[in-house]
């Protein structure tokens, strides 16, 4: 018997990630995190050899929660005073300009590797706005498989990335 994929448990699992993050994190935010999972997964070293794609996915979608609540609590900003002169260090404006640069460059560079159809939907997505369920509706496929594409195109992207840096 064939293990499953990692494509099938997106399929399969993806309604009941929504559930669960959605109940956790705000429906709101559901559709992004579930994204998000996916995007991992797809990541992972480990998703072609999983004997459990479901489990997997259930971690990831955890961790992902964990992960976010830790960033909160670190992220309490505490205000002290300073004094301008004396204590504050800016990195010159020209530096962020050439950083800014070459991430827009290694971004765009991984947009332009992406197969057609993924660029496509993840286009669609990004630059004109369009919901999943617009992308559907004007592609003809399903909302799953807009999932499936986007999913692709943010794993890809972010593997590109951090190669590069």
């Amino acid at each position: 018997m064939p293990m499953p994929s990692l494509e099938d448990a997106f399929r399969t699992e993806r309604d009941r990630l929504l559930g669960y993050l959605g109940r956790r994190a705000g429906h709101d935010q559901a559709q992004d995190l579930v994204q998000e999972v996916f995007a991992r997964a797809a990541g992972s070293e480990q998703a072609a050899r999983l004997a459990n794609p479901a489990g997997f996915l259930s971690r990831i979608a955890r961790n992902l929660l964990i992960d976010r609540a830790r960033w909160r609590r670190s992220n309490n900003v505490i205000f002290l005073p300073v004094d301008e002169q004396h204590d504050l260090a800016t990195p010159a404006e020209q530096e962020w300009g050439l950083e800014a640069r070459d991430l827009l460059r290694l971004y765009e560079d991984a947009v332009s590797e992406l197969p057609v159809k993924t660029r496509r939907v993840y286009l669609m997505h990004r630059v004109q706005e369009l919901s999943y369920r617009e992308i559907h509706e004007q592609l003809g496929i399903s909302i799953a498989t807009v999932e499936y594409h986007m999913m692709k195109a943010i794993a890809h992207i972010a593997r590109s990335v951090d190669a590069a840096r």
